[in-house]
């Protein structure tokens, strides 16, 4: 199985400092945030990553991460010439994940569980997708699945619900089969002339094909300054605690 890590953006809730550096090369911990979902591949297993990113920062990149030996994995890179969204981004991953299996994760998403599990569950899975979602205090703020307990299926995803029919957000971790760039294909750009990530798990909905895991440990987007502040908290809370049992 392989991976695929979007790291490229504006960092616009992080200005000033990402006028200068790219957000997934801040700090989190004693490393760059983008080292995270690295090392989470790296345990669970996928060493063939692919990181894509915008022009003026893929130097910066390849400067921290190289090819990857470092970190023990293989990664190669990709340009987003156009700011056209997540799905248009993912579409760059077409060449590189060939028939596979893969997971994307989005480089500002940083938590505590490990992907083991949730890897080893999409593999038995003979169709379809997966997502993982997590409990969160503010739903209106991100994208709200709700679920078919029963078939453990997601039925509907509403982005930035002003009522929300559930506390189950989205984070920025999917499990895909090849088929999903013949749906980024078929999806149009919304309003804001994107290709919506959304509407790409919509085209699985509609197929009924759309599974999830629930992350049970803590969970954060780091894309703004305090919730970056709050990530530093958190990692280096893990690894102290990693230290003392060790």
């Amino acid at each position: 199985m392989k991976g695929v890590i979007l790291a490229g953006g504006t960092g616009t809730r992080l200005r000033p400092m990402t006028r200068i550096i790219n957000k997934h090369l801040l700090p989190v911990g004693p490393y760059p945030m983008i080292y995270w979902p690295i090392k989470k591949l790296k345990e669970a297993g996928v060493e063939e990553i692919l990181l894509i990113t915008n022009k003026k920062d893929l130097e910066s990149f390849e400067l921290v991460l190289g090819s990857g030996e470092e970190l023990g994995v293989q990664v190669s890179y990709k340009i987003q010439n156009n700011a056209g969204g997540i799905a248009e981004a993912l579409s760059l991953a077409e060449t590189f994940v060939k028939d596979d299996k893969f997971i994307m994760i989005l480089g500002d998403n940083i938590f505590q569980d490990s992907l083991t599990p949730y890897i080893e569950s999409f593999q038995k899975q003979s169709v379809g997708a997966k997502i993982l979602l997590k409990q969160v205090n503010d739903p209106a703020r991100f994208g709200i699945a709700t679920l078919d307990e029963n078939r453990k299926h997601v039925i509907s995803i509403v982005e930035k619900p002003e009522e929300p029919l559930s506390n189950l957000c989205v984070t920025g971790i999917y499990m895909y089969g090849p088929e999903v760039f013949n749906f980024i294909k078929a999806i149009k750009p919304s309003e804001r002339g994107e290709l919506e990530i959304t509407d790409v798990n919509n085209c699985y909905i509609t197929n009924n094909q759309l599974q999830y895991d629930i992350i049970n440990g803590w969970w954060i987007d780091a894309g703004t300054p305090e919730s970056l502040f709050l990530s530093n908290q958190l990692v280096y809370t893990e690894l102290k605690k990693s230290m003392e049992e060790g």
